[in-house]
């Protein structure tokens, strides 16, 4: 498959491709908009079934990240970048060095940060050969762990959509089945059984699993049966690309509100959604907590800013909702949509600096 005519190719703005022969090295680096500000984007490490399935993912990641940092209204654009292997078995220091090297010949126009297969240990190495990296704990600088304020965005955003849907303003007493018990699914079960919430959880790391039943109440079920278990809401907080033609008709939840990028295997899909009366909470305005928190430590933004963004995602959500019902769209179309009006905003405010 040809990178144009790639069905996620979407008027990308960069697409970099890396092979190092002297550590095995192979990378993807995709900016997809630089309208807003410098590329953002974390570097995800996943033994892809073929260098297709990598390109696929990173140019649909970049162009999240692009409206993700729109939606949240942050000086930032949008990229991704992908290298393909086992994070367990051919991640190495010189491959991480390398790596750092490619992300220097894009000159500060991609900024890296972490994200799957990739860990805290990690980031100090590739940081030692470039210096356009974020979101790790650096010293002199705010602390760049993503985690907590990521669940806190997706909390908050779970609680608007709760509202919008069911008019409740509490969890208190509903079932919330939360896929995947990382550190932010991990995050907003905890402050979900705090609200009184009733738990169903999955996760294929059993310890996680063990925890949240232990600490949590949480009851366990299968990763293959909590998409569709019975609960209000679904709350996918794992790997993307489980709303689709399968799924979407056996959901019996009637909000879906999560972390997890990309959770709508195609647009069309927030069709499906909309057609069954399911409220979607658009995946990257709900998990744009990260993001943010990645560029409080670029621009050097308080705690209390942070906290302050990452709460506003709730109503950013509540605006999208009500425009999606009043204009008969899907949520995600809505949410594509102001997204696409502030980047326009961006390239004419562009234009207009690069006249005078």
């Amino acid at each position: 498959m040809g990178l144009f005519e790639s069905p996620d190719f979407d008027r990308h703005e960069e697409v970099a491709f890396f092979d190092d022969k002297a550590t095995g090295l192979k990378a993807i680096i995709a900016i997809h908009s630089l309208a807003l500000g410098p590329a953002c984007g974390g570097t995800r490490m996943y033994p892809y079934a073929s260098s297709d399935a990598a390109l696929t993912d990173v140019l649909r990641l970049s162009r999240g990240m692009s409206y993700k940092s729109a939606i949240a209204d942050l000086p930032l654009g949008g990229g991704k970048a992908v290298i393909i292997g086992d994070p367990l078995r051919d991640k190495t220091d010189a491959k991480l060095i390398a790596y750092a090297h490619c992300v220097n010949t894009l000159d500060g126009r991609y900024v890296t940060a972490m994200d799957v297969g990739m860990t805290p240990k990690d980031m100090p190495i590739i940081a030692r050969a470039t210096k356009h990296i974020a979101g790790y704990d650096q010293p002199g600088k705010k602390g760049g762990d993503s985690g907590p304020a990521t669940a806190l965005g997706v909390f908050t955003g779970l609680k608007a959509a709760v509202k919008h849907r069911l008019g409740l303003d509490t969890t208190k007493g509903l079932t919330v089945a939360i896929q995947g018990l990382g550190k932010v699914g991990f995050g907003v079960a905890e402050r979900l059984h705090a609200e009184g919430a009733k738990l169903v959880v999955a996760d294929v790391n059993k310890d996680a699993v063990k925890k949240a039943v232990d600490k949590l109440g949480a009851a366990e079920v299968s990763p293959d049966a909590i998409v569709t278990a019975d609960c209000d809401v679904l709350s996918p907080n794992a790997m993307g690309a489980i709303l689709n033609d399968l799924s979407i008709p056996r959901l019996k939840a009637r909000v879906v509100a999560g972390g997890a990028n990309n959770q709508l295997v195609r647009d069309e899909h927030g069709v499906l959604l909309k057609e069954r009366g399911i409220l979607y909470a658009p995946d990257y305005v709900i998990n744009g907590g990260g993001v943010i928190r990645v560029a409080a430590q670029m621009i050097d933004w308080s705690d209390e800013e942070v906290e302050r963004r990452v709460l506003a995602i709730g109503e950013t959500l509540m605006k999208i909702f009500r425009r999606a019902e009043s204009e008969g769209q899907t949520t995600n179309a809505i949410a594509d949509r102001m997204a696409e009006e502030r980047m326009a905003r961006g390239k004419d405010s562009g234009k207009a600096h690069a006249a005078e």
